[in-house]
């Protein structure tokens, strides 16, 4: 039998892109994120979700080195790694959808520092969408140790 891969499915500039459910706490609208001064030009701010303050990153900024342009259909994915909650603005949140382990291949890219956060491209039919990482994608972001840092000390203090 085939193992099955669920992901959600959302879009970055043109291209598709999936992050495995298990790290999936929610899909939200945009609407309440406040800049924070002297941030990565990737952060956006930080949004409260369901009562939790949650930094939310630029996947456009990360992916593109350009900044995202918010439409009604732009979401930010909330994402759950071991050390960190953040949110993720993308495009459009477009399906949850099951990808067989057979439709998975291994781009050549893994072994490149700089996307090592790509763990595979699903080949859907007429469709590639890229699976990634986020807590490599995490990791791999500069400055990131600092934001966990004061996130973790805020959390203290509360």
């Amino acid at each position: 039998m085939t193992a099955i891969n669920k992901v959600v499915v959302f879009r970055v500039g043109k291209e598709e892109y999936a992050i495995p459910i298990p790290f999936v706490i929610s899909i939200e609208k945009v609407e309440g994120i406040t800049p924070i001064p002297h941030l990565p030009h990737y952060m956006k701010g930080i949004a409260k979700v369901r009562g939790e303050l949650i930094p939310v990153v630029d996947s456009e900024s990360i992916l593109y080195s350009r900044t995202i342009q918010e439409t009604e259909l732009s979401r930010m994915i909330v994402l759950q790694t071991e050390e960190l909650s953040f949110a993720v603005l993308v495009n459009e949140a477009k399906e949850i959808l099951d990808i067989p382990s057979g439709n998975l291949k291994q781009p050549g890219l893994i072994a490149y520092q700089k996307t090592n956060y790509f763990t595979g491209v699903a080949n859907m039919d007429a469709r590639l969408i890229t699976l990634i990482d986020p807590f490599k994608l995490v990791e791999s972001l500069e400055g990131v140790r600092e934001i966990k840092d004061y996130i973790k000390s805020q959390q203290t203090t509360a």
